[in-house]
């Protein structure tokens, strides 16, 4: 019908007139009308408690994140659905109907519209009247709701009584998803969880792992232990602060100094918790479980300067305070191991300065180009503060003040007064000396290293920036912010800030940072959306420290290049490892710990001590005074205070043996951690294998397949390929050599073309290279073919590798080309995914294959034609490199140090476990760990394949065989089965970066597993590198890693302990810095480790045991109203037991390593049955020694009418000092331990000679004591007395070495079976005898469902 008729028929058909009367046209479904919002209220506004109510309040936080998190978002495109409708559960989407609700109903469920207010009526029509008064009365026909609502709000509509009529339109989504915005969440929830902290419950570490591993079952969030803050405000509380500073009065001191010592303690006392908001002092508690004290501090700042920023919104980061005078802008903010955090008020928490500009774009960085005006420059300046790496360098009074009130001098002086008045004049005078000798010693040093350090870090300039005015200005260095723009010269300069290079050009040198001599080109960093990250983005940031040889400019006339600020201070690079330096990670070592409890246990002996010769001491009728001072006296003979000076020792010596050897070390405490390292960690390239690298050849590949292979890449035709190993590098001229990348080097030279900077300031003749700013000239050789072909190629634009991108490239011109050539290479697979389909070889897998496991690095080379009259200088990096044209392979040959294969023997036999970790293909890496041993001939490889979700599948992981290929059924099950259960330990594990990022993220469960089977990680980041340590460390490995700084600067701080092949002495870089470019090294490493630890274990049993046969002496000799004299302390203390100690640590290290590794543990059962049967010989020995003396018929009883050393010279005395002298000589013998981690006891000559020497002392001391008159010794003229004295010492030796060597050989070890011992406390060692004989084949090689 025509719509003339249809509108006749309207106007003169009756039954049509009479049907238009009557029909109401339906409204087509809006969405946006099922769109209500929210809106929450009390169910109950007022509500009075009886007597034993409470009321408790609950809140709801936000839903969205939820939602968006866990809940489906429709996808695509709808059907409309005008008629025969199907069932409500069958719709996702929306409804347009009529609703019927039910009465009755106390929390409604569908909203309605009405009055312009949101209402949740049972009733229509007393919506609409506003009957909120009386009962409805209204019948089903008005009480309905008319609207749209989506699909599963009606479902719940249904299931609690309400009734839909009928269907007018329905707009069904088939396609739905839960992932829309799950990551996004996620990552502001992790944010935020980890600025929560821990919750109150979490305390110990364990609670920590388990608190972590539950919340990503939960959430599908992995928490970063070390991002997780837990901090605490208090505010001061008047009163107690007055009151404590009364008890500093009364307890002349000593309160302060308690609280010196406890300052957590010390804020608990003085102040009350508070939030965060409103504290002035905060505990904080890092990662380790160590806690800090600071102060918040305030700083007024100009009004509006905090919103000037930009990043934050009124009233973010500062406090509004009302005075008479105005309104003051405070800053609050306190600073944490030099670091600033300020108070951010919209996320409620104190937030890291360097947060507020951590979310900028390299787009948004290009708007800074402009440059700052001074008050925004003064604004920020404010809250980032200055720019200065400030170490201070205290006064000689503060250092002095530190110093004494250090608890080893307290103690020490404690112990001289208590000598003084106890009339040991003498011997209180040597250790007053001696100590004050100390406390210069340490004030002299530590000031030096101070004024070393501050030298080193601070650095001030003149520098050039841009104002938003387009003037330059000259202004210092401190007044530097992030976002000013800086203007770099030509003859480059030393740098004071982190910056991003926006234009231009610069060569680097890195060598301060890095150890890295090579210097390095920097590039301007590419617009784009994606956010900046100078790890990401290396090649082009400058780095604070590093000095810039040379800056081009990127356009005529330009005084230099030009960056932007992007860190100051602290928050820079350097600032970063300056703080490393005055703040070093601490050691979580149960050698260390234990120490800390075994003087707590000889605590409790001089405790023990003090009680009994008060008791003793009372019951001779002593004087109070004399109650006192010995009762005291007692604790610092039970406790000996050189005791921490003498763990420390091992150490020291290791230290300068391995200096020796080409080894430094900037934190010794490591070199015992060495001892117990279980698993070993080497990068590839320039670890294992040489750093520099040799064209092996190249092979052309196109459409038709592969051509041969050309070892010789001067004889190729001057066609693309040729031009795209002379052309695609960054190499630069510096004094007329090339300088860069040593495979880039090598591949340019391979080609024979030259490197040549371009004329004048850079623009060349514009009819030969087309108006282009030129960077470099690449020539071919003279009197070749190449040079009648092409005189010249211009580099117009470079693009640096990055390994995060995986490749670099460049765009060229050159006189006569018709177009410009871009040029690319890098990794293979990163390569062809830009290139198009046809223009890669069928072939491509198995060539690649064939290659890489022949152990060459291989490198994929492509080009593409570019517009010539475009601006090629501006031209984007995302616009050069796609849809590219494959050329071919580059091989490069990197040859295995021979040393490596013979060190990852030494180490595979002594069951420490090595791992490869490179960012080289994965065949490579295989190859390469087979040439060195780490996979044996006779042992398998399996690939581990992990995919991460995506929206067209669930995560995978597959396990395949290494000559499987692609497809994981060409090896028979009953073959795969006999490769595996030939033994537990016949095959390797191998995985990617892409893979263990998808494990880390999907398979949680499997992570464990692999670890503990992978030998090889390839293709690894430089993140990824240290968050394998950092896994492999939760497992409870001691993980040691070694390597170069560039690419493993966080894995070797990471590591329990690192080691940096570079030719610098001594580097930031790790703890360990070897000279010698080779891994041998790393067995010299451990073998001082494992003589390190073995000597501390040595000294400190030694010097525990000194204190106790003196502590012995004294309380036997209390009993007989007698004690050692002035000098006789003197003699133990400072000739024989001194002497002992310093040469007994001079032994070094055993020539081969061994399967088992040193304790570290210092109360098990060994060390602890050891100290308590030696203990007992010595109380024996001297009981026998005083027992034999008064059994003598010449003995002659003390004088009973005086006490201690008036007594003196006495016959008890004597024997007991005789016999106590021997077994000073007698521990130090069987204490020190030699074979097999130390050198035989023999070869010791400096021990020997001391210990003969100091017997022949003794021996005379025994048999004529008159020359020692001032030893105050008796001299008994019995010699067959002193011959049985003598014997009795030789008897004590041969029982106490006896001991030790069963002690040594196991025989204590019986007695674990007493108690049970429960599962090991590391988790490898748990999961141990299941990854023996776990076969990864056999499980399901594609898992469908991730575990999270």
């Amino acid at each position: 019908m025509w719509e003339c008729e249809w509108a006749a028929l309207k106007q003169t058909d009756p039954a049509v007139v009479a049907f238009m009367h009557t029909y109401r046209k339906p409204e087509r479904l809006n969405p946006r009308d099922a769109l209500f919002g929210g809106r929450t209220n009390a169910l109950k506004l007022y509500h009075k408690t009886a007597c034993d109510e409470k009321i408790f309040y609950y809140d709801f936080t936000s839903l969205y994140p939820t939602v968006q998190s866990k809940k489906d978002y429709t996808v695509g495109h709808p059907q409309v659905i005008y008629t025969n409708f199907d069932k409500l559960e069958n719709y996702f989407g929306f409804l347009k109907c009529t609703v019927l609700p039910p009465k009755g109903l106390f929390h409604l469920v569908l909203p309605y519209r009405c009055h312009g207010k949101l209402m949740f009526p049972l009733c229509s029509m007393c919506a609409e009247d506003q009957n909120q008064h009386t009962a409805c009365r209204h019948s089903d026909s008005k009480r309905v709701l008319k609207g749209t609502w989506v699909s599963f709000e009606l479902e719940k509509a249904v299931e609690k009584g309400y009734r839909v009529l009928s269907i007018d339109e329905v707009w069904h989504f088939p396609n739905k998803t839960n992932t829309l915005f799950k990551d996004y969440v996620k990552a502001f929830l992790k944010l935020k969880q980890e600025a929560l902290g821990y919750p109150e419950h979490v305390k110990t570490p364990e609670e920590q792992q388990k608190y972590i591993d539950e919340y990503y079952e939960k959430e599908g969030i992995m928490l970063d232990p070390s991002k997780i803050c837990d901090l605490q405000g208090y505010k001061w509380v008047s009163w107690r602060v007055w009151l404590c500073r009364l008890g500093f009065v009364l307890s002349l001191g000593l309160l302060w100094i308690l609280f010196y010592w406890l300052p957590r303690f010390a804020v608990l006392v003085r102040c009350s918790p508070c939030p965060p908001a409103l504290a002035d002092v905060l505990i904080l508690k890092d990662s380790s479980g160590q806690q800090f004290v600071v102060a918040v501090l305030t700083e007024e700042v100009e009004e509006g300067s905090l919103e000037l920023l930009g990043e934050l919104e009124e009233p973010d980061c500062r406090d509004t305070v009302h005075l008479y005078t105005g309104e003051k802008t405070l800053l609050r903010y306190y600073l944490f191991e030099e670091l600033r955090y300020i108070w951010v008020d919209r996320k409620g928490a104190f937030c890291c300065v360097s947060s507020l500009h951590e979310d900028w774009t390299c787009s948004k960085l290009y708007e800074f180009q402009s440059g700052l005006s001074p008050q925004e420059q003064s604004s920020r300046r404010s809250i980032y503060g200055a720019n200065l790496i400030n170490v201070p360098v205290k006064p000689w009074m503060r250092l002095l003040f530190e110093e004494i009130l250090n608890p080893f001098y307290v103690f020490q002086l404690f112990g001289i007064i208590l000598w003084i008045s106890d009339n040991y004049y003498y011997y209180a005078t040597v250790v007053l000396v001696l100590s004050v000798g100390s406390i210069v010693y340490s004030l002299y040093e530590t000031r030096r290293q101070s004024i070393t350090l501050h030298n080193m870090a601070r650095l001030v300039t003149d520098v050039t920036i841009r104002r938003n005015s387009g003037a330059k200005e000259c202004v210092s260095s401190i007044d530097l912010v992030p976002g000013d723009c800086l203007i770099i010269p030509q003859k480059g300069l030393l740098l004071p800030c982190d910056a991003v290079l926006l234009a231009g050009e610069c060569l680097v040198d890195e060598s301060m940072l890095t150890g890295e001599s090579v210097p390095e080109l920097k590039t301007p960093l590419q617009a784009g959306d994606r956010q900046y990250r100078s790890d990401t983005e290396h090649r082009h940031t400058l780095f604070s420290g590093t000095k810039i040889i040379q800056a081009k400019g990127s356009r005529s006339g330009d005084d230099g290049a030009v960056a932007v600020v992007t860190n100051t201070g602290f928050f820079t690079a350097k600032g970063h490892l300056v703080s490393s330096i005055l703040h070093p990670q601490t050691i979580n070592f149960r050698f260390y710990k234990d120490a800390g409890r075994f003087l707590l246990l000889l605590g409790i002996v001089a405790l023990c001590g003090s009680i009994y010769i008060f008791v003793a001491l009372y019951e001779q009728n002593a004087t109070w005074q004399e109650l006192i001072v010995r009762s005291l006296d007692i604790v610092t003979i039970a406790v000996p205070p050189a005791l921490p000076l003498a763990m420390t020792a091992g150490a020291i010596y290791a230290q300068k043996r391995l200096k020796k050897q080409g080894i430094y070390c900037i934190t010794p405490p490591r070199i015992n951690v060495c001892g117990k390292v279980s698993l070993f960690c080497f990068d590839k390239t320039g670890t294992l294998t040489e750093g520099g690298m040799n064209v092996e050849g190249v092979i052309e590949g196109g459409p038709g397949g592969f051509s041969e292979l050309v070892h010789d890449p001067s004889l190729l035709l001057p066609k693309p390929l040729l031009f795209s190993l002379a052309c695609c590098h960054t190499l630069t001229l510096l004094e007329g050599q090339p300088q860069g990348d040593p495979l880039e080097l090598k591949m340019v030279e391979s080609t024979g073309w030259t490197l040549h900077e371009p004329e004048g300031d850079g623009n060349v003749v514009p009819a030969t290279f087309g108006r282009h700013k030129v960077l470099a000239l690449m020539k071919p050789p003279t009197r070749s073919l190449q040079n009648r072909e092409i005189s010249a190629v211009a580099l117009v634009q470079r693009f640096p590798f990055s390994s995060g991108l995986q490749r670099m490239s460049v765009v060229t011109v050159a006189h006569g080309w018709d177009s410009a050539l871009a040029f690319m290479k890098g990794s293979p697979e990163m390569v062809i995914s830009l290139c198009q389909p046809e223009t890669v070889p069928a072939q491509f897998s198995s060539k690649l294959r064939e290659y890489t496991s022949e152990g060459l690095r291989v490198l994929a080379l492509a080009y593409k034609r570019v517009d010539v009259n475009s601006d090629l200088n501006t031209i984007e990096r995302e616009e050069v490199e796609k849809e590219m044209h494959f050329l071919g392979f580059l091989m490069m040959k990197n040859l295995l140090k021979p040393e490596s294969a013979g060190v990852i023997d030494v180490l595979r036999n002594v069951n420490i476990r090595s791992v490869m970790v490179t960012g080289d293909n994965l065949m490579t890496a295989v190859n390469v760990a087979k040439s060195c041993k780490m996979v044996r001939s006779d042992e398998n490889v399996i690939f581990v394949t992990a995919a991460p979700h995506t929206d067209q599948a669930d995560p995978t992981l597959t396990f395949r065989l290494e000559d499987q290929g692609a497809n994981p059924d060409q090896r028979p099950a009953e073959v795969i089965t006999q490769i595996l259960v030939a033994g537990p330990f016949d095959y390797h594990l191998a995985i990617n970066g892409k893979s263990f990022a998808a494990l880390h993220d999907h398979f949680p469960h499997y992570l464990p597993k692999v670890l503990m089977r992978a030998t090889i990680f390839a293709q690894m980041v430089s993140e990824q590198k240290t968050q394998l340590v950092k896994e492999l460390q939760n497992l409870g490995y001691r993980v040691g890693m070694c390597g170069d700084w560039a690419n493993d600067c966080g894995a070797l701080r990471a590591a329990d302990v690192g080691i940096s092949l570079s030719e610098v002495e001594a580097s930031v870089a790790s703890p360990f810095t070897s000279k010698t470019e080779n891994i041998t090294c790393v067995p010299q490493l451990i073998r001082e480790g494992r003589c390190s630890l073995v000597t501390s274990f040595s000294l400190f049993r030694y010097m525990s045991l000194y204190s106790l046969v003196q502590f012995c002496s004294v309380i036997i000799l209390c009993t007989v109203k007698t004690t050692l004299g002035d000098f006789q302390f003197l003699y133990f203390d400072f000739i024989l037991v001194t002497l002992l100690a310093i040469v007994m640590g001079r032994g070094g290290p055993s020539e081969e390593l061994h399967t088992f590794r040193p304790p570290a543990n210092l109360l098990n059962l060994p060390i602890l049955g050891s100290l308590l049967i030696h203990t007992c010989m010595i109380i024996l020995g001297q009981v026998a020694a005083l027992l034999i003396t008064t059994s003598q018929n010449w003995y002659i009883p003390l004088n009973s009418t005086v006490f201690e050393t008036d007594n003196l010279p006495n016959m008890e005395d004597t024997s007991v000092f005789d016999l106590s002298g021997f077994q000073y000589i007698i521990m130090a013998v069987v204490v020190t331990k030699g074979y097999p981690h130390k050198e035989p006891i023999f070869q010791n000559w400096s021990f020997l000679l001391v210990l003969f020497c100091q017997l022949c002392v003794m021996l005379w001391l025994v048999f004529h004591p008159l020359p020692a008159f001032f030893l105050q010794l008796y001299n008994i003229s019995d010699m067959v007395f002193k011959v049985v004295l003598v014997g009795v010492a030789a008897i004590n030796f041969l029982i106490c070495f006896l001991v030790e060597i069963l002690i040594d050989c196991g025989v204590l070890n019986g007695f674990r079976r007493l108690w049970n011992r429960g599962p090991s406390k590391k988790q490898y060692k748990r999961l141990l005898p299941d990854i023996r004989f776990w076969q990864p084949l056999y499980e399901n090689v594609i898992i469908s469902e991730a575990e999270n």
